[in-house]
């Protein structure tokens, strides 16, 4: 494959009540460098689709607990993740359902790994450039590519965890706005956390160690007083002032 699905931390989650299935796909994305995660059940896909927030699911519509446009039903209703048919179903009208419930894409089995991989970049691509308009993100010192999920500090790769990245990607594509702290909280780490007003300055604190040139007097995440905070946009020419 291309050079642009190298390396990817992409986590996918395989929804497939076949063993066999999930290995095969576990080790194809492995060797491309993606994070695989896997369920047997439409009940679990949904359930991981809220907890471990894939970047992408490759679903079987055969499941044993319920049809996997089902799935389709209930992800859609809360979230734009990219879906990936992968069915034995091939009639016209199983493909047609399924894309008309939210399914991004549809591969019938068996299918060649190269391209569903091809599929799997594809909509990866499409979903980073829905989100943000674009794949890359630059404010400033920061660069963010949202399909590799790297993050560059002047120019040197560093390190986020998947909760840093998601809160920094989140003040990236809404620089310049003024940000609540209930709707930085629901939006990234979701309504049953819309209190949790300390955890949030934590994961500030830790954000601005890694992206601020002096986190003591923060110039890139601004604290606005009682109410959220706001990412600056940053101008290449205040860099070199």
């Amino acid at each position: 494959m291309t050079d642009v699905i190298t390396n990817k931390k992409n986590t996918v989650l395989i929804v497939d009540d076949e063993p066999q299935i999930r290995k095969l796909l576990k080790i194809t994305l492995k060797s491309e460098g993606y994070k695989p995660e896997e369920c047997e059940n439409g009940a679990q896909a949904v359930r991981m689709s809220a907890s471990i927030k894939p970047d992408l699911i490759i679903l079987d519509l055969g499941l044993p607990d319920m049809d996997g446009k089902e799935v389709i039903d209930n992800i859609r209703e809360w979230s734009q993740v990219p879906i990936i048919v992968c069915s034995v179903r091939d009639a016209d009208t199983e493909v047609v359902d399924a894309l008309g419930r939210g399914a991004d894409d549809y591969v019938t089995k068996p299918f060649n790994p190269d391209i569903l991989l091809a599929r799997i970049e594809a909509n990866l691509r499409k979903s980073a450039t829905q989100e943000a308009g674009e794949p890359e993100l630059e404010n400033g010192r920061i660069k963010m590519d949202l399909v590799r999920h790297e993050v560059f500090v002047d120019g040197e790769s560093t390190f986020f965890t998947p909760k840093e990245y998601e809160l920094l990607r989140y003040f990236m594509i809404n620089r310049g706005k003024m940000i609540t702290h209930k709707q930085l909280l629901k939006d990234v780490w979701g309504p049953a956390h819309g209190e949790d007003m300390q955890y949030l300055r934590v994961y500030v604190s830790q954000l601005r160690e890694k992206i601020e040139p002096d986190a003591k007097d923060p110039s890139y995440v601004i604290t606005e007083p009682g109410i959220g905070y706001r990412m600056e946009t940053i101008e290449e020419e205040s860099l070199s002032a």
